[in-house]
């Protein structure tokens, strides 16, 4: 069942949500947790599909912030749906206008489900400080994507600087399966390994983790070289002796598992959907130490599982706020500054028009009293 409520506000959507519970009876049961999905009008399709197939597997309320324009008028659009187009879960789908974008936990709040942890995934560019979002604050997990970044390693750059326990990255999720792989190749024992190269395309975050997982576990050197993809295409550890392991992955879909000495074995490695990755992230709901190694090796920061799980909501007014109240200042002194202008031009006209009245007339009587003195001469 789906109700749409048009220029709402939060007590609306909570009354909806009760009552279209009430009408599926046991269908809205046993939820595991709440999962709030934060992204843009153009990805909202996404990550509906995405939060469908993460919420089959693991019953959960599914909260989708739709982030619009913020110089629009206050406004709060919003889909309730109880074993509607999202699957059979409890889900609502709110899109935000004007300030109230700034303020979605206001909303989003009393719709959390009672007495569940609560996993926040953001389907865009992160923040650079989750604690900018409010909805990061009130989250047990926080899941970002280095991928949706322009710069992908950057992106995990700042993540580790803001790092907590709890936050996590997709970009470790497509690590997931090469992983599993590379463990399981080294049961048997292997000589001491001396080298790692990671293969991917330029600016895999992937394969920087990858690379950096390798190197804190091995605890050698490892390294990312480029090549044409798509995405990770071969890792390769050589060990004492000259011997090596490598996995090679053209295709992104079937892979080649290669070690000196024993024959050569074809395993399934394919790419898998943004549903999958989500579905394996909500699996675990504490902190996720062996990512924060990988990505303390990766970007040198240190010390990441010891920091502090909680965070501080920090209130940042948006950049497009902050440059529109300045070019509006701007145009204000502008305009203060012409008037000024031309009232100090009208003033001095006005002055100078009020000399020439006086010159003009004390000439005028300077030449009157001339004529009378010539006729009483004459």
């Amino acid at each position: 069942m789906t109700t749409t409520l048009w220029d709402t506000n939060g007590s609306e959507i909570v009354k909806t949500l009760s009552a279209e519970r009430r009408a599926a009876g046991a269908l809205a049961s046993g939820l595991a947790l709440t999962l709030v999905v934060v992204t843009d009008e153009q990805n909202v399709a996404e990550a509906e599909a995405a939060a469908t197939t993460a919420a089959a597997a693991h019953p959960c309320r599914v909260l989708v912030v739709v982030r619009r324009r913020l110089g629009a008028d206050d406004r709060l659009d919003a889909e309730v749906q109880v074993g509607g187009r999202l699957g059979a879960t409890e889900a609502v789908v709110m899109r935000m206008y004007g300030r109230l974008t700034l303020h979605a936990e206001s909303v989003v709040l009393p719709l959390l489900a009672p007495d569940a942890p609560v996993v926040t995934w953001w389907h865009e560019e992160a923040p650079a400080k989750l604690a900018y979002d409010a909805l990061a604050v009130l989250a047990d997990r926080r899941v970002t994507d280095a991928a949706a970044a322009e710069d992908p390693l950057r992106a995990l750059r700042m993540r580790a600087k803001d790092y907590a326990p709890g936050d996590t990255d997709l970009a470790w999720t497509r690590a997931t399966p090469w992983r599993s792989l590379l463990a399981a190749a080294f049961d048997g024992g292997t000589p001491p390994p001396t080298s790692c190269d990671v293969r991917a395309q330029a600016g895999n975050a992937s394969a920087a983790l990858i690379s950096g997982w390798l190197a804190v576990r091995l605890g050698v050197r490892s390294r990312v070289t480029e090549s044409a993809g798509p995405g990770v295409t071969a890792v390769e550890v050589r060990f004492e002796g000259g011997e090596r392991l490598r996995i090679d992955r053209p295709d992104g879909y079937l892979a080649t598992l290669s070690r000196t000495g024993r024959p050569d074995r074809q395993l399934p490695l394919k790419r898998r959907d943004l549903g999958d990755l989500l579905a394996e992230e909500l699996r675990r709901l504490d902190a996720d130490q062996p990512y924060a190694e990988a990505l303390a090796s990766v970007t040198g920061e240190t010390g990441l599982h010891q920091r502090p799980s909680t965070r501080t909501h920090i209130w940042r007014e948006p950049a497009g706020t902050r440059g529109e109240k300045a070019t509006a200042a701007k145009t204000a002194a502008k305009s203060a500054t012409r008037s000024a202008g031309k009232k100090a031009a009208g003033t001095k006209a006005a002055g100078t028009n009020a000399a020439g009245t006086k010159a003009a007339t004390k000439s005028s009587t300077r030449t009157t009293a001339a004529r009378s003195s010539g006729r009483r001469t004459r």
